[in-house]
C-alpha cells in the first residue's frame, strides 16, 4: 500500500518527504494492529494525505458534517485524510512542540479512522488517544530530527 502527501495551501511551510516518511512507517505499525471495528485500511491500494487551509477543512467540515470552522483531521473511508494546517500550526504552539510532530499525530489519527477506530464518544476518543499516541512514538523512534519546526 502506498502513502501520498499533498499540499494544497501556501501559508505554511510543510516537510511533505518527511511526512511521508513518518505515514509509512505508522502505516506499517497500524496495519497488523487489530482494529476495533470492521477496517477498511487494508483494502486500500493507497491513502493521499491532502495538507489543506483552514478554509477549505471549513468548508469540507460544513459539506460533510455539517459543522461551522476547520477540524484538525476529516478522515475520507475511500483513503483521503484532510489536514487543516492552521489548526495544526496552533496546536503545534499550544502543545509545544514541531508543526511536522503535530502533523505526523494527525496523520496517525486519520489512519485509525480507517482502520476502524472512532471518538464520536468520550470513551472511544480515549482509546484512540491511547494508540493514536502509542503507534505516533513508535513511528517516530529512531527518525533524525528535522532542522526546522
Amino acid at each position: 500500500m502506498r502513502i501520498a502527501i499533498g499540499n494544497r495551501q501556501r501559508a505554511v511551510a510543510i516537510e511533505s518527504e518527511l511526512l511521508r516518511h513518518i505515514g509509512k512507517r505508522a502505516l506499517a505499525l497500524c496495519l497488523p494492529h487489530p482494529g476495533p471495528e470492521k477496517t477498511l485500511l487494508p483494502e486500500l491500494e493507497r491513502v493521499d494525505v491532502w495538507i489543506v487551509s483552514d478554509r477549505r477543512s471549513a468548508a469540507l467540515h460544513e459539506r460533510f458534517f455539517n459543522l461551522a470552522g476547520p477540524t484538525d483531521v476529516i478522515t475520507f473511508q475511500h483513503g483521503e485524510i484532510v489536514i487543516a494546517s492552521g489548526v495544526a500550526v496552533r496546536q503545534a504552539r499550544a502543545h509545544r512542540q514541531p508543526l511536522w510532530r503535530e502533523l505526523a499525530r494527525y496523520l496517525v489519527h486519520g489512519l485509525l479512522h480507517l482502520h476502524g477506530y472512532t471518538d464520536a464518544q468520550p470513551a472511544q476518543a480515549a482509546a484512540m488517544w491511547r494508540v493514536q499516541e502509542r503507534l505516533l512514538r513508535a513511528a517516530l523512534r529512531g527518525l533524525p530530527k528535522p532542522a526546522v519546526g
